[in-house]
């Protein structure tokens, strides 16, 4: 696996950012992100690859890519996200700047994650 995001497009660093996660190898995920990353969901945002990645950490998501859409920084990805209990269908849109993701936007329908909170 390359290392200088760099030289590889926006495509494969996201794609190399999933696998990372997928694995659960945190540490590589997080070389992906810039310092001042944002997320934003359906659920919440956070500011900062830190947070991020430390609520990563916890949730250890898998994703089963459905769908890769890549346009110069920009990569949207569609999946089916198995957040431990409930599987629900998912997209997010990557930007990048300087190689490496600076935000990501989620949506997703948040009914089953709610449903199983109630239980």
């Amino acid at each position: 696996m390359k290392n200088n995001t760099d030289k590889q497009s926006a495509k494969e660093v996201v794609l190399a950012f999933i696998n990372a996660l997928n694995e659960e190898d945190f540490a590589t995920a997080g070389k992906y992100l810039t310092k001042e990353m944002t997320f934003k969901g359906v659920l919440g945002s956070r500011d900062g690859a830190e947070a991020y990645m430390s609520d990563m950490e916890k949730m250890k998501f898998k994703y089963d890519l459905k769908k890769t859409i890549a346009e110069d920084n920009d990569v949207c990805l569609f999946y089916d996200l198995d957040m431990g209990g409930v599987t629900i269908f998912g997209c997010g849109w990557y930007h990048l700047k300087g190689g490496k993701i600076s935000s990501l936007n989620v949506i997703f329908d948040p009914r089953p994650v709610l449903e199983q909170k109630k239980k």
